[in-house]
């Protein structure tokens, strides 16, 4: 087996498919990277742990049909730091020979009969553009937890109805719901997947920015593939396996109605957070005091180091004391992806929204809500 392919390409494919490459691997076939060069001139780069498989496709200037195996994380640092020239690999036994200019690297190949078939993908279901899809994933995928002990907090929640795809995740202490449009294969094609939030996030991010599609490959209830969902774009694909459905049912924990509402500059009010959060402890709270035209941001107590700064803000309502996590917050503003940041609330104690911009009509609904718990202050 051989290829030539440019330097540039085959780094960034072999860096996509390392991604999904275990750390610790239960075997150590598992940190092998396959690459296989077909009848009809192309490359294929895959990685599967048994949970999260990667592959892409690429055309190679030329090359002689074969397969090999060898360590993903290793190719990886080679080829990120080869010259930029084109690149060639040729098998030699039990040895794999990267040449690239005056550069020439001998990587030991694993056996490949060993190695694991890549799960195939899932029936597709329907299509989205690559930067919607990454943004509404990067929105969600903030709030999910990172507690591996609550395997159901750890995911992304995705609804499809029809043409709407809702996401939704939570960490208890926040909430953060997305909706979007899509292009179904099928009508009115209904289904509910909890996909790990760290692989959901890791995939949109990387498919992308290339301004195409991503084909998401899905079962509907009792179909072929059902508990494995798959995601593809420009010649890259990529399945893993599903959570438990089971999810707090978070739509109940969404208020409809509000005692007051902020809005405010984003920018300004993420630098202030920041600054008054500089004398917070790592869980105590920035505490903001809405009234009149102006806000004031206040951390830290006692005998400790304090912070205040005053924003101005359109405020409509009763004056609200209410404090927060000053990196959930963070998090939130980060993630609205608007100049001005609405923020509605009901009671000090009770969950409030932050959302982006200001609707053209208040009585529509928003595409994205970040719901944050408060922090209760003591009297």
């Amino acid at each position: 087996m051989m290829f030539r392919i440019d330097r540039d390409v085959l780094a960034e494919a072999v860096a996509w498919t390392a991604r999904s490459l275990p750390a610790r691997p239960s075997v150590p076939v598992l940190a092998g990277m396959r690459l296989e060069v077909t009848d009809d001139q192309r490359l294929k780069l895959s990685g599967f742990d048994y949970e999260v498989s990667a592959e892409v496709t690429l055309e190679v200037q030329t090359g002689e049909p074969g397969v090999v195996l060898v360590s993903g994380k290793l190719l990886a640092e080679i080829t990120r730091a080869l010259p930029a020239q084109p690149v060639e690999l040729v098998v030699d036994g039990a040895k794999a020979v990267v040449t690239c200019g005056s550069a020439r690297f001998t990587l030991l190949t694993m056996p490949v009969e060993d190695y694991p078939s890549l799960p195939a993908m899932p029936p597709a279901a329907g299509r989205v553009g690559s930067d919607v899809f990454a943004s509404a994933v990067g929105q969600v995928a903030v709030a999910a937890g990172k507690d591996d002990t609550l395997p159901m907090l750890t995911g992304v929640r995705m609804e499809i109805e029809g043409d709407t795809v809702t996401l939704a995740a939570t960490d208890r202490y926040r909430l953060a719901v997305r909706e979007l449009k899509w292009q179904p294969e099928q009508p009115g094609f209904q289904a509910v997947a909890m996909i790990p939030g760290r692989t959901l996030a890791d995939t949109a991010k990387a498919l992308g920015g290339s301004g195409a599609e991503v084909e998401i490959a899905l079962s509907s209830a009792g179909g072929t593939g059902e508990g494995m969902i798959g995601f593809s774009s420009s010649g890259r694909r990529t399945t893993t396996r599903l959570l438990d459905p089971e999810f707090p049912k978070y739509r109940s924990l969404l208020p409809t109605e509000f005692s007051a509402r902020a809005d405010l500059s984003t920018a300004s009010f993420v630098e202030a957070v920041k600054r008054v959060a500089l004398v917070a402890e790592r869980n105590t709270p920035v505490r903001l005091a809405f009234r009149g035209g102006e806000v004031v941001l206040e951390a830290g107590s006692g005998d400790e180091a304090q912070a205040v700064e005053a924003l101005p803000v359109e405020f409509d309502g009763d004056e609200i004391n209410i404090a927060f996590n000053h990196q959930f917050l963070l998090e939130g503003l980060g993630a609205i992806d608007s100049d001005v940041a609405r923020l509605q609330f009901t009671t000090p104690t009770k969950p409030a929204i932050l959302t982006g911009g200001k609707p053209v009509d208040d009585g529509g609904s928003e595409d994205y809500r970040y719901l944050i718990m408060p922090i209760r202050l003591s009297s």
